[in-house]
This record gives structure tokens, C-alpha cells and sequence, in this order.
């Protein structure tokens, strides 16, 4: 349960508006929360003025809250899912990350389990922003829950992030290599923005190449501007085409 990991405080919740068909569970950055991002994710509206929960009425949105932890670097607690050095550099004292990532895995984890057995594991959606994708990205990689020959998950969203402990991730997937049709089943949509000075767009492009390699089926959307966030309208007309195309194939299995 993540009431189980030390200082973290809740998970945020929006109920679906109409009857409830889906789980999308989203990860905040890295000195963010839950509340704070789910209020500017829904404030993001597509090119017709709507935004994701007006677009997608049936879905639950479920966003963790992230521990409070010790920052090497700075010197204090600051919420993050995972102690780092730089954000340019990931790599960066990788030491420093191991401890969080794996405590933070296994909280999404267990809340991946409580949804799934509400919704059905193929009708979660599974993604994040930034340090919270980065995290996503090694459940998505070591969670496989079993819903007949399909797989895991109904599909993955990612923005502006980049692949954290990259050795850990392929061992993870290695792993799980008996499964490949739960990864031919698992789509993945990743954007990122060329002027975000947070993460380098570079640093996704990694991300993108890594997921592919590991055989997930992987799609990337780079803009032009949008910063450290999503790009708006088309970004969010991008989000909002896959998780429909997404939810309609879900409806045929």
C-alpha cells in the first residue's frame, strides 16, 4: 500500500464524470504533487477547447502523491520519487537513485494492483511527467499482471522525461521476456518539447530508443515549444487521439 512508504501522504483522485470504463494513473515531477499536477494537466485543453477529463467522461484519473525525501545535492527534503544528481545528466550518481526508485516502484505497483482488480489490469492506462514518467517507465518494465494471453497494461503515456537507471530497466524487461506479447500489446506514446530547459528533448529521444529496444511499441512526438510541460493544442490532441485509439481497441478484445 503506499500508505506503507514513509511520508507519503495520499493519492489524488478524480472520479469518472459518467459511467466508469477506465484507470489513468499519472506520476508528478520531480518538486510537484499530486494536486498541483492533476489541476494543471486538467487545466491543458486540445484544439477544440476541451480538456482530457471533458474528452474522456468515463475515466477514473488517479494521481499518486510522491514521498518526501532527502536531496543530496540541495540539502533538505523535497518531494521526488527518487533522490538525483541532474536531470541534464541522469546518469549522474546513479547510486543516489536506486533506494527511491525501488521504493517508489512498489508503491505505484500496489496501486496498480488495487485498480486492477476494480477495472481489469487492460483497462489501466499507466504514465507520468518527468522524474514521475521516469518511475512509470520501471513498472511498466516489471509489473506484468496476467488478463488471458494479452498482458499488462492498456497503454502508456510519457512527457519530457528520459530513462533512469537504464541498466536496472533492461534487466527488468530481460525479465520479463517469457511475456513479449504483453509488450507487442502495451502501446506507448512519449512527447517532449525541443525548448523544455529542464529535461533536454535528447534525453527522451534515449527514452524512446531504450523502450524500443527493450520491444515495446513506441511512439514519439517531439514539438517545437511547450517547455518543461505538454504542448498545447497539439500535444494535447496527440494524447488525446492515442488514448482514444487506445480505448477503442481495448472495447473489441
Amino acid at each position: 500500500m503506499a500508505n506503507e512508504i514513509p511520508h507519503v501522504k495520499y493519492t489524488h483522485i478524480v472520479q469518472p464524470i459518467t459511467k466508469y470504463t477506465h484507470t489513468i494513473i499519472l506520476l508528478h515531477g520531480r518538486d510537484s504533487d499530486a494536486v498541483e499536477f492533476a489541476n494543471e494537466f486538467f487545466e491543458s485543453q486540445a484544439s477544440n477547447d476541451l480538456t482530457l477529463p471533458e474528452i474522456f467522461p468515463s475515466v477514473k484519473w488517479v494521481f499518486p502523491d510522491s514521498a518526501l525525501r532527502k536531496s543530496e545535492r540541495f540539502g533538505q527534503e523535497m518531494k521526488q520519487w527518487f533522490d538525483m544528481w541532474s536531470t541534464e545528466n541522469p546518469r549522474e550518481r546513479e547510486d543516489i537513485q536506486k533506494e527511491g526508485m525501488q521504493e517508489s516502484v512498489k508503491q505505484i505497483s500496489e496501486i496498480v494492483k488495487e485498480e486492477a482488480e476494480v477495472v481489469g489490469a487492460e483497462n489501466i492506462i499507466l504514465g507520468g511527467i518527468s522524474q514521475g514518467c521516469a518511475v512509470a517507465v520501471h513498472v511498466l518494465a516489471s509489473l506484468q499482471l496476467k488478463i488471458g494471453g494479452i498482458g499488462s497494461f492498456g497503454g502508456f503515456i510519457g512527457f519530457c522525461s528520459w530513462l533512469a537507471l537504464p541498466n536496472d530497466f533492461f534487466r527488468e524487461a530481460e525479465r520479463m521476456c517469457d511475456v513479449e506479447q504483453w509488450k507487442v500489446h502495451t502501446p506507448v506514446f512519449l512527447a517532449h518539447c525541443k525548448d523544455d530547459e529542464v529535461v533536454p528533448i535528447a534525453n527522451g529521444d534515449r527514452l524512446c530508443t531504450g523502450l524500443r529496444q527493450a520491444g515495446f511499441n513506441t511512439s514519439w512526438r517531439g514539438y517545437e515549444d511547450g517547455g518543461h510541460w505538454i504542448n498545447e493544442p497539439e500535444g494535447v490532441d496527440d494524447v488525446a487521439a492515442f488514448l482514444q485509439e487506445v480505448m477503442c481497441k481495448l472495447k473489441s478484445i
